[in-house]
């Protein structure tokens, strides 16, 4: 699969860059963290043995391969990421498990046609970052059979997930993101598709149908102990980015900021880490 549309460049670029570096040191808080949102989408909207799945912004792979097996060895999945090394870890993760119908490929989904057709799609917070989501979606759509169904896992708002926006609001307080940048950026950000009626309007120009929300609220672990998740915040999610585009003008500021996110934290701190309150809805919509 080829074409990546101009919009996405600059998005792409982070994600196969900085972000997959940063997804590697902290794989096991972020995949943690969002397997089990994931998972609750599949106990809510399983596919059916023997269906055709794409896994959309599939990361790692590793609910692809979960995936495989709800599906069985007459059914296949089909990962797809934008990012290169993501494809790359995720097809060499599943040959060495021995998942033989998952496959991987690289697309941007709002630009690359889909090999379907697909009787089931999934995403778990992988389409939020997308420059023009209905062009994405719609795409998606055009690759499922008549009424099949499309389950994504996407953030709900910002101020719903302390386990990134407490660190960005503390981080702010010293310095903010930049007007102007050289770094690529994440594209519109985890939270684009936060609130409902925005989501609703997005699945409905693509084309689906019966669109049902359900809120997922799960704590996640984000470090197993304190400084691990001061560490993690500077380096992945909102505040983690404004330090980043900020780059050597923000560094004498890092001190400060790494003692005030510890300061910050310290009431989330329980027996097997940092635990902060995460929120998603799990999306639901047909063909």
């Amino acid at each position: 699969m080829t074409g990546i549309a101009p919009e996405n460049e600059e998005a792409i670029s982070a994600w196969d860059g900085p972000l997959f570096d940063r997804f590697v040191e902290y794989r096991h808080i972020v995949v943690g963290g969002l397997t089990p949102h994931g998972e609750k989408a599949l106990e809510l909207y399983p596919p059916a043995p023997g269906d055709r799945v794409v896994d959309i912004g599939c990361g790692f792979g590793d609910t692809a391969q979960k995936i495989a097996g709800l599906v069985g060895p007459e059914g296949s999945v089909l990962g797809v990421d934008a990012a290169p090394r993501f494809i790359e870890a995720a097809t060499a993760e599943a040959r060495e498990a021995g998942v033989a119908n998952a496959l991987f490929a690289v697309a941007d989904v709002e630009a690359a046609p889909l090999e379907g057709p697909f009787d089931f799609a999934f995403s778990r917070f992988g389409t939020m970052f997308f420059a023009n989501p209905v062009n994405a979606l719609r795409n998606v759509r055009s690759a499922m059979v008549p009424d099949a169904r499309l389950c994504m896992v996407v953030w709900r708002r910002k101020t719903e997930n302390e386990w990134m926006y407490r660190a960005q609001v503390i981080t702010e307080r010293f310095v903010t993101k930049p007007d102007e940048y050289d770094e690529p950026t994440c594209g519109p950000g985890p939270f684009a598709m936060g609130d409902a009626d925005t989501t609703s309007h997005i699945l409905l120009n693509a084309g689906f149908r019966d669109i049902t929300f359900t809120r997922c609220d799960l704590p996640i672990l984000s470090g197993r102990d304190l400084d691990e998740a001061v560490e993690f915040a500077m380096q992945l999610g909102p505040a983690a980015e404004i330090l980043r585009l900020q780059g050597d003008r923000a560094a004498h500021l890092h001190d400060d900021v790494r003692a005030a996110l510890a300061e910050g934290f310290a009431d989330l701190v329980a027996d097997e880490g940092v635990l902060a309150p995460s929120s998603s809805w799990i999306v639901s919509a047909l063909a």
